[in-house]
């Protein structure tokens, strides 16, 4: 596969991760499915780990180097651009473990005295909002989880760009692309 057809293919595979992010981002604000005082929310949230991180930083994976008509310089920022989406999906997994890590806000001093996380006997213990630590826990973990795959994903398209630096890219060359 030749490194332009790849950069197409890691940018089709990075655009619905980077909306997936952006969306459980957004849920986080919401727990439960309703609008709650910014003293129940995990302080996490406002760090904006899937709008910031795994959404717009990673969407400059994506963009078209069009203006610039020689390859191997539109691969070089190609690169640049998918360190962008490197530093913002480890961003993201860096907020959404320490999300995890603490909790939510209205039941930080419940929760800890104690690893909550593999104790869901404990969530009980926070009654309002509803269900606010199981919403904390998966959504968080949604965004860990697609932030290692699109670090993964953008630590690819960074090792085509290099390739198609050093190498030069198979474009014209219909057998290979």
């Amino acid at each position: 596969m030749c490194t332009g057809k790849w950069a197409k293919c890691t940018a089709d595979l990075l655009f619905p991760l980077a909306l997936c992010c952006i969306v459980a981002n957004i849920l986080l604000f919401f727990p439960n499915g309703k609008v709650w005082s910014t003293k129940k929310i995990t302080e996490a949230i406002w760090y904006l780990p899937g709008i910031i991180g795994g959404g717009i930083l990673v969407k400059f994976c994506f963009i078209k180097h069009n203006f610039c008509t020689n390859l191997m310089l539109q691969m070089m920022l190609s690169m640049v651009m998918s360190g962008l989406g490197v530093a913002g999906t480890l961003y993201c997994i860096l907020v959404s473990v320490v999300g995890l890590q603490d909790g939510p806000l209205s039941c930080f001093y419940l929760l800890f005295s104690e690893s909550y996380l593999f104790k869901q006997e404990i969530w009980e213990v926070c009654e309002q909002p509803e269900n606010v630590v199981l919403w904390n826990v998966v959504l968080f973990s949604i965004l860990l989880g697609v932030g290692t795959l699109e670090a993964v994903l953008s630590l690819t398209q960074v090792t085509n760009g290099l390739v198609g630096c050093l190498c030069g890219t198979t474009v014209g060359v219909p057998e290979t692309c």
